[in-house]
């Protein structure tokens, strides 16, 4: 394949691999990504990890291993809630500097 035959990508590898809801498994792979970091730092265990949550150990371990099809943007959210972060929602036009489409940066 020459240069001008590949295709090109994007900055989310998830629309790339043609995942239909690419933007909000992104969003969640980033939150679960900071959750993680908070549950590493801590030293938690799962079970200690998802009484704080209000999760129940199976969840906690899916958000571990970043199996985020079965678990909410919302309810990631409100597990971060409990580890003590602030997550603020923007909604803003999408004009020049952002395109349509969710942003997550934690």
């Amino acid at each position: 394949m020459s240069r001008k035959d590949t295709p090109q990508g994007t900055d989310n590898v998830l629309l790339d691999l043609g995942f239909d809801d690419a933007e909000e498994l992104s969003a969640k792979a980033a939150l679960a990504l900071k959750l993680n970091e908070l549950i590493d730092q801590r030293g938690l265990s799962q079970t200690e990890a998802a009484h704080i949550t209000g999760m129940t150990q199976p969840k906690v371990s899916q958000v571990r291993r970043y199996k985020l099809q079965n678990i909410s943007l919302e309810r990631l959210m409100q597990a971060l809630v409990s580890l003590d972060q602030h997550v603020e929602i923007v909604v803003q036009p999408a004009w020049h500097e952002y395109a349509p489409g969710i942003t997550v940066a934690a």
